[in-house]
């Protein structure tokens, strides 16, 4: 698969065609969007460390897999994709920790380092796990569902500020202000 990033409008494109043009837009569409996909995999699972069991292949073709079954989904834009790649991957991920921690027979799930994930300064500190995560960013979602989406396209996506505002379609600076608050909420609802 071709590793450079892939052209914006070409993309945007292909997904306004995709619900009409069948099989063969979807795998031209795939070819595209694989590396980025795959970029986005491989961040979220070294977030995990080494106890996953899941491959960031695995995640990119089963987040795929899904997105195609989306056939109710108007696509606006590559960012859109993108996002709501994030959003399979999560929910991939969460699924992954809960059968691994059904499997220990209730046993606990290895921490999920939220520090030095890439943002610098912006990162999340402290470790929880996937899970935990996953919980709090529902919480946060039934009072703020616009700073859960930011953290989602932040944390899960790896997108920066500035994709993540294409993809929210707000300014950067929204982006900046609801990443600091939702960052600091998560890091209180995590202590307790």
């Amino acid at each position: 698969m071709d590793d450079s990033p892939p052209n914006p409008s070409e993309v945007t494109q292909l997904l306004l065609a995709w619900p009409a043009g069948g099989e063969s837009v979807s795998d031209r569409l795939f070819r595209l969007v694989h590396a980025e996909l795959h970029r986005q995999a491989a961040r979220a699972m070294r977030r995990e460390g080494d106890v996953h069991t899941l491959q960031a292949t695995a995640l990119v073709n089963e987040a795929y897999l899904r997105l195609v079954d989306q056939s109710r989904v108007e696509w606006r834009n590559r960012a859109h994709f993108f996002g709501v790649a994030a959003n399979l991957m999560r929910r991939i991920l969460v699924d992954h920790a809960r059968a691994r921690k059904a499997a220990k027979r209730g046993g606990g799930v290895s921490p999920l380092s939220l520090g030095g994930v890439g943002f610098e300064d912006q990162a999340i500190e402290g470790d929880v796990d996937v899970l935990m995560l996953n919980d709090a960013l529902e919480k946060l979602a039934a009072f703020d569902p616009d700073q859960a989406r930011v953290v989602e396209l932040r944390y899960f996506s790896g997108l920066s500020i500035d994709e993540t505002a294409e993809a929210l379609q707000v300014s950067s600076a929204t982006v900046k202000r609801e990443w600091a608050t939702a960052r600091a909420w998560l890091r209180r609802e995590m202590e307790m």
